[in-house]
């Protein structure tokens, strides 16, 4: 191994699940989910010598974070085919239950939003920062959260009371 391999090894070992879990939250899908962390992971152990004793988690996260913008200003082309893929069966765990409820109602938002949201509330991350990572102003970030939380509160409100009320 090179050297600073293992203690990139280690980095990928203690960041990918959330980071994975992040842009899934964000893209709602988890092939491409996965691809984006892979790919962030990737361009940071290009930059690995530079980046590895600064905050190399933030740096991991803007870059799947950028990714995941770009593809959106440039969408991956699908082609769609006849066949369907293995689907699990079974009993659905309370936590997947949940995982699915919350990706749907993330879905409802749109890709700035969802962005917002998760880098906000699942990363935790100040407006400041959020703002620098999606490259645009504090004051979007503030209304975009605040209508994206209003669509959720809605949302969530009509589920639990039924639509037809």
């Amino acid at each position: 191994m090179a050297r600073g391999d293992a203690e990139f090894v280690e980095f990928v070992r203690a960041a990918s699940g959330r980071l994975s879990h992040a842009a899934y939250l964000m893209i709602g899908d988890r092939h491409q989910a996965e691809d984006a962390t892979q790919t962030a992971l990737v361009r940071t152990y290009a930059s690995w010598s530079r980046v590895r004793h600064d905050d190399a988690y933030g740096y991991t996260r803007r870059v799947m974070v950028n990714h995941i913008v770009d593809t959106w200003r440039r969408p991956i082309r699908e082609h769609p085919s006849d066949a369907i893929p293995e689907q699990r069966r079974g009993d659905i765990a309370d936590e997947v239950t949940d995982r699915r409820w919350l990706q749907t109602v993330l879905s409802s938002l749109s890709p700035r939003e969802r962005a917002i949201v998760v880098l906000r509330y699942y990363f935790d991350l100040p407006e400041q920062q959020v703002a620098r990572e999606l490259d645009v102003s504090v004051g979007t970030v503030k209304s975009t959260s605040s209508r994206a939380l209003e669509k959720l509160r809605r949302q969530t409100h009509l589920e639990v009371h039924g639509r037809d009320r």
